[in-house]
């Protein structure tokens, strides 16, 4: 299953500059996702991160990784943000930034599930750039319904 720009937008309710997803490529409902974000130097985060040697914030990148957990629990469980539900991002555990993510890059983001009880999900989480590990974290993710 892939999902285009249009489809994510369906499924998550960021938009411009914090829309962090660009494609889904791999979805199986309940289990996992593989996504990208395709970093280009005219992030406008890049303007004071650091304007002579440009990182992406790990924050971002965390953000990112929770992002795809989002779209896959939204996926799984057949709701969207226009329905009136969120996916908020409640926690996050063991999380280790091992590499810089720079403009150029493009982020691979993967996510799976390793449970879900009462709509608290827990998503084990990697964001890769060429194969070399950039960031793994444990996301923890609460879907709500807001009025």
């Amino acid at each position: 299953m892939v999902m285009d720009i249009n489809e994510i937008r369906d499924y998550l309710p960021h938009r411009y500059p914090f829309l962090l997803v660009d494609r889904v490529t791999e979805l199986s409902l309940g289990e996992s996702i593989v996504g990208y974000k395709n970093v280009s130097i005219n992030e406008p985060f890049f303007n004071g991160h650091f304007p002579h040697h440009p990182i992406m914030p790990g924050v971002l990148v965390l953000e990112a990784l929770a992002q795809v957990c989002g779209i896959l629990g939204f996926k799984t469980v057949n709701k969207l943000p226009a329905d009136g539900y969120v996916y908020y991002l409640v926690g996050s555990d063991n999380v280790r930034f091992k590499r810089p993510v720079m403009p150029g890059d493009r982020l691979k983001l993967e996510a799976k599930v390793e449970r879900e009880k009462r709509g608290i999900w827990k998503f084990a989480c990697r964001a890769t750039v060429e194969g070399e590990l950039a960031c793994e974290a444990d996301i923890i993710c609460a879907e709500r319904k807001v009025s």
